[in-house]
């Protein structure tokens, strides 16, 4: 893909006046937290700007919501610009496709490998950690000066996107970043509070569940759990619960990938995959036609679960066979 500059991008939003920000399904913490830099900046600048939804936020991130985030599509009628963040193709926010490109101009910037050239405005960047790092940026480039609500939504994008800095894809450029918002005054054990020790039990209990259904195959190597409807349903756990189960997975000493199946209805399978150090999910996840990044990824498939758990498990082995 071509990308684009930060600079050409930033005059698209500088001289636009009113724009909508579109995370995707089921945001995560760098898609909230990229949105939510992006939109804070965007009115301190004097835009009119919103974070629109399709999906409730994870409670462990509401924080970062000041009146951002919104499930009204009618919000701002004809947009001047369509900004996605952390989501490379509209499979990613279904619901919005439709508004998303009535906008005058289309902007995406994302940093997974998988991500499609499908608007007029493109940064992709697969060697950035996390989009928070390329939103950080673009925020710089926009003439903007970071400030203490921007640095915590750009830490909650990183930080949870690499693991809290413990996974492959942290670089010295996320440090670097780091370092920059402790200078701004940011607390960063108070939004770590917020992210890591924030959940109901309910999340607890549905790991529960998840992980007794564990499975381990390859010889070790692979692993995989699933959760059904009911499962979700007789504990009350919202779909952003189960968010931590593949990490729970991947954590399993000797294990190589991962993968989460969880039917999110029927006939409707979301899986998640992981590889710890060796492993390409990126390639298994395309195949099934999902994508993502080298160690972490995923895909949806139209099937009931029990054939999603063997087909996944089928691919794993595959993987596993060329470690």
């Amino acid at each position: 893909m071509a990308n684009n500059t930060f600079k050409e991008i930033a005059e698209v939003l500088l001289n636009a006046q009113t724009i909508l920000i579109f995370p995707h399904i089921n945001a995560d913490g760098d898609a909230a937290g990229s949105a939510s830099a992006l939109c804070h900046t965007l009115r301190e600048l004097g835009k009119t700007a919103y974070i629109l939804i399709e999906d409730q936020i994870p409670a462990n991130l509401k924080f970062m919501d000041r009146g951002y985030f919104t499930f009204d599509d009618k919000v701002i009628e004809h947009p001047d610009v369509s900004i996605c963040v952390d989501c490379g193709d509209f499979g990613r926010f279904p619901k919005r496709r439709e508004k998303f490109i009535s906008a005058q101009t289309t902007v995406c910037v994302d940093h997974h490998g998988t991500t499609e050239e499908f608007c007029e405005f493109n940064y992709v960047d697969p060697a950035a950690a996390a989009t928070g790092e390329l939103v950080y940026a673009l925020i710089k480039e926009m003439g903007a000066e970071p400030d203490v609500e921007t640095g915590e939504a750009i830490f909650t994008a990183i930080t949870t996107d690499t693991g809290n800095f413990q996974y492959s894809n942290t670089t010295k450029n996320c440090h670097i970043i780091m370092a920059e918002l402790f200078d701004l005054g940011v607390d960063t054990n108070k939004v770590s509070v917020e992210i890591y020790e924030n959940e109901r039990p309910e999340k607890l209990m549905i790991t529960t569940r998840a992980l007794s259904t564990l499975e381990i195959f390859g010889g070790g190597c692979g692993a995989i759990a699933c959760l059904t409807l009911e499962d979700m349903k007789e504990i009350g756990a919202e779909p952003f619960e189960t968010d931590g189960v593949i990490d729970n997975l991947r954590s399993i000493s000797g294990v190589e990938y991962a993968a989460f199946v969880k039917e999110k209805e029927p006939g409707v399978i979301r899986v998640s995959m992981r590889a710890k150090r060796r492993g390409n999910v990126a390639e298994i996840a395309s195949q099934l036609g999902g994508g993502g990044h080298v160690k972490a990824a995923g895909c949806t498939l139209n099937m009931p679960l029990d054939e999603a758990v063997n087909l996944v498990k089928s691919k794993l082995n595959e993987a596993i066979k060329e470690l």
